[in-house]
């Protein structure tokens, strides 16, 4: 039994059981949205539902190196409160890149590979490169954390006016809205297979640099990032700032491209994760490089996924000692905590609520054809960045009035896009650049298809990309059998499936939880496993 553990930035726990794999990050449990510190909620929880005692766990995987003498003896001290005092025998420490990129490669179900991981920065380094070959790997390339792609992203996303390390993504829509008008080659290339910065600086002295390269007001940063998520689209400043994240959205798919195209060139697939892998759009470029089945990004790739990637590491490491390791492909990320249907219904009840028990696919399917909101709870929670059905608030894709209502719910930025769970089958329809199996995992953007843009408009972003889950009925029989009743209703497969939390907080973890953001967002309807409850 091996338990990985990051703490730090985005901190969880993964608790790997032979076959069984059990999964949380502890914001999900702390309700503090990215949290940075020991995971203690989540090594607990992982071991309940594995019904496992700490000294059971064998190895403790530990992703990152902890240089900080502070740092080490605050996990020391963690660590000695759960696993006792001989603690210290069973510690495996993981460097950061390796993690990402381990987290990459033993779950593609390849047995070669390359594997690679790009970032702000971990441990000294902001992107690695593995050969990966029989479940080994082995280092190629890196670039250091000076020459980051991650952090020049980061800088653009504070220079607009986001929190970097958490906005980027709101800097990927907005490009959409504007023109590339910078070359930004000046700033960071690619210097063979590592990338190359010439400002020379980062973090908050990068964003300065930039902020004079760009002649943008860094100290109305914030209040022309306020304007553009109320969606006032159409001032001077809110252009250039759509200008400047069009120009380093481009930058980045350009470096990437390139990056992409030499790794090519090696005859092998390409295992990807890390902070920069949450860019879907870039995903796409390196999609249309190496092919739709050449391609995987672990649905984790943030460093919420370095738990789960020291303890896959140390696993195949393992295993290749004695001669045991096979590839390994990862169905469904449907691996945190579960609740059944009996703590609901006592939850309900010592709440004082009146419920009903309903066939859940053509209850919710005829909420939505009528136009409701409903919050989807069931099963076991999902891991990573994306609610995939299971922690789900899920509308009508067909009316693009419903893209408002969510954002006030919500209290969404108006120019971020929403994206859609459509049935497996449908896929080639929908999606107009697929060339092989679509995407289970909303990792990757797609060109959505002119048919699809005029059925489900309010998951078609303004550049006529959609970032799609296609849903197998093996995979997640309910949710299958929602889209495909509302497809028999409708003609469409598809549904508006968003996470089921509030803007800024984490997605729901449990049924109270599930509770309090269906009354704080004023949903419809809410359905937790066979249950329904109405607004």
């Amino acid at each position: 039994m091996i338990l990985g553990i990051h703490d730090g930035h985005d901190a969880g726990a993964v608790l790997i059981d032979n076959k069984r794999i059990f999964a949380v990050n502890e914001e999900r449990l702390n309700r503090i949205k990215k949290y940075r510190g020991f995971p203690g909620l989540s090594v607990r929880k992982v071991l309940e539902m594995a019904k496992a005692k700490p000294e059971d766990v064998e190895v403790i995987a530990v992703a990152g190196i902890f240089r900080k003498l502070s740092r080490l003896k605050e996990l020391e001290v963690n660590l000695k409160a759960i696993f006792g005092s001989e603690f210290k025998r069973k510690v495996l420490f993981v460097e950061h890149h390796l993690a990402h990129s381990a987290s990459a490669y033993y779950t593609s179900g390849w047995r070669d590979a390359l594997a690679v991981s790009i970032d702000a920065a971990g441990d000294g380094l902001s992107s690695s490169i593995y050969v990966a070959r029989n479940g080994e790997m082995i280092r190629i390339a890196q670039s250091t954390y000076v020459d980051s792609l991650g952090d020049f992203y980061a800088s653009v996303t504070e220079l607009l006016g986001f929190r970097p390390m958490r906005h980027e993504g709101k800097v990927m829509s907005l490009a959409a809205y504007g023109k590339p008008a910078y070359d930004l080659s000046s700033i960071i290339e690619l210097n063979g297979l590592s990338f190359e910065n010439h400002l020379g600086v980062i973090g908050v002295e990068a964003t300065k640099k930039l902020a004079e390269f760009f002649r943008f007001p860094l100290r109305h940063a914030k209040e022309i990032a306020l304007r553009l998520k109320k969606g006032e689209l159409e001032g001077k400043l809110q252009r250039k700032a759509m200008e400047i994240a069009s120009s380093a959205q481009a930058h980045l798919e350009k470096l990437v491209e390139e990056l992409g195209l030499k790794l090519k060139e090696r005859g092998l697939r390409l295992a990807y994760a890390g902070g920069v892998a949450q860019n879907v759009k870039a995903n796409a470029i390196l999609r249309h490089v190496f092919g739709d089945d050449n391609l995987w990004v672990f649905p984790a790739m943030d460093d919420g996924g370095l738990a789960f990637g020291a303890a896959v590491f140390v696993k195949a490491t393992f295993e290749r000692l004695d001669d045991r390791w096979r590839p390994f492909k990862l169905e469904n990320v449907y691996l945190g905590p579960e609740y059944g249907q009996g703590y609901v219904e006592d939850f309900l009840r010592s709440e004082g609520l009146e419920y009903e028990e309903v066939d859940v696919p053509s209850f919710v399917a005829d909420a939505l054809v009528e136009g409701k909101l409903a919050g989807l709870f069931q099963g076991r929670m999902e891991f990573g960045p994306r609610a995939l059905g299971n922690r789900s608030i899920l509308a009508d894709p067909r009316d693009e009035s419903v893209k408002e209502k969510l954002n006030i719910a919500l209290k969404r930025d108006v120019f971020q896009p929403f994206a859609p769970s459509l049935l497996w089958e449908k896929a080639g329809e929908y999606l107009e650049d697929l060339k092989g199996e679509p995407n289970e995992f909303m990792t990757m953007a797609y060109t959505a298809s002119g048919e699809f843009r005029e059925l489900a408009p309010a998951v078609v972003h303004v550049d006529g990309t959609t970032r799609p889950q296609a849903v197998r009925r093996e995979i997640n029989p309910r949710y299958y059998s929602i889209i495909a009743e509302f497809h028999k209703k409708t003609g469409l497969g598809a549904v508006l499936n968003t996470s089921f939390n509030m803007h800024g907080e984490p997605i729901v973890c449990s049924p109270e939880d599930a509770l309090r953001t269906f009354r704080k967002a004023g949903l419809d309807v809410v359905v937790i496993e066979n249950l329904a409850l109405r607004a």
